[in-house]
């Protein structure tokens, strides 16, 4: 058993817990398995799914006094450090870019991407100026950076060069229990619950931001629609800042339909995943890209992009696309008029998916929490 106490910070966690939610989420069920000893702090909102979910590991709940998010920040500084040392943790873990920057523990910042640096039209101006000062205070302060992918490795390189800190890669996992092969009446069910019947569509899940390039993505169905009657398009995914989508969805009226539901439940994604002719991930650049990978266990046809971390994720089990709608729209086009080819890159999209376990992921995360050099990545 690792002899290391560490203090896990969930605080960071929004209300709807997207791609970082699921990232703490499987890495803290993969440290379940090594038998780390871990504890959480977290919101008082998500202290019972954190208490029922991980129930070997101690559960300590943010002062509701700190629970806005200029208070946390504060917290994150003062009061962080103070219950690491209440606690005897020798290594904290901060999931999400920020991080104390005093303490007399190790400190492992977890960066999940380089695009504030690289992508910055993709954010929002205050978003961006916030995560590349808080992505170059963290790589020059923690004594180890985990990043989901080589990519990122390197792009940090590239836009922080010289910085200190170790660079370890943990590749994400995916949970097999969750995301596999649906029955034929798990399929018809979540077709039922978005509005849909036997017509075949196109899926689409994540946050509706620009990165993903949805409104490429859209102008696309418009033009397999030239071609072939248009499967539907169902974007899920929570509403992101990407005021194109509602203008590219009005223009598509009447030539391609859409369907946007939202947040679908976790236990409803691989049914929606692998019921589609194909999930399109059309991004502009991913830091790992946990959708590909989720509809590839599924037994999903995946379509996306080969900008930055997603040829690690996909490997040869998917259809690359550039980035244009009339290159995504022409991928579509081959997977409607081949689909002999489908059932073979379905078939080898799950067996490559089983290859990234939450296990994997956590012990390379043990390697950054005790200073294991041999792990290191140099960009």
């Amino acid at each position: 058993m690792p002899e290391e106490s560490i203090l896990f910070d969930a605080t960071a966690l929004p209300e709807a817990r997207g791609g970082v939610g699921r990232y703490v989420e499987g890495l803290l069920g993969g440290l379940t398995a090594t038998g780390a000893r871990v504890t959480i702090v977290c919101q008082s909102r998500d202290a019972a799914f954190f208490r029922e979910s991980f129930p070997g590991f101690a559960l300590v709940e943010l002062p509701r006094a700190c629970q806005s998010r200029a208070a946390r920040f504060l917290w994150e500084q003062s009061g962080l450090p103070l219950l690491a040392r209440r606690i005897g943790a020798t290594v904290v873990h901060s999931p999400h870019y920020t991080m104390p920057l005093v303490g007399s523990f190790r400190r492992v910042v977890t960066i999940h991407d380089a695009t504030f640096f690289s992508d910055p039209q993709v954010h929002s101006r205050l978003k961006g100026a916030f995560f590349r000062f808080w992505t170059k205070r963290a790589v020059n302060s923690a004594d180890a950076v985990v990043v989901p992918s080589a990519a990122t490795a390197r792009e940090l390189s590239h836009y922080i060069p010289g910085f200190p800190a170790q660079v370890l890669v943990a590749h994400h996992g995916v949970d097999t229990s969750i995301f596999h092969t649906p029955s034929a009446a798990e399929r018809s069910t979540a077709r039922a619950s978005i509005g849909l019947g036997d017509e075949p569509y196109i899926a689409f899940l994540g946050t509706l931001e620009p990165r993903k390039n949805i409104p490429a993505l859209i102008r696309a169905m418009a033009l397999v629609a030239t071609r072939h009657p248009a499967p539907v398009l169902v974007l899920a995914g929570g509403a992101g800042w990407d005021t194109a989508i509602a203008a590219e969805v009005i223009a598509a009226q009447g030539t391609v339909r859409i369907i946007q539901p939202g947040y679908l439940p976790i236990d409803a994604l691989p049914s929606f995943l692998h019921g589609a002719l194909a999930v399109v991930y059309p991004s502009l650049g991913e830091g790992f890209g946990l959708p590909v990978l989720e509809a590839m266990a599924s037994g999903a046809l995946v379509i996306t992009t080969r900008r930055l971390a997603l040829p690690e994720v996909g490997g040869d089990a998917v259809v690359y696309t550039e980035i244009d709608d009339v290159s995504i729209a022409a991928a579509i086009v081959r997977v409607i008029e081949h689909p002999e080819d489908s059932a073979s890159l379905r078939d080898e999209a799950l067996h490559r998916s089983l290859g990234f376990t939450w296990v994997r992921s956590a012990r390379i995360h043990l390697a950054a929490y005790v200073g294991h050099e041999s792990t290191v990545v140099q960009g």
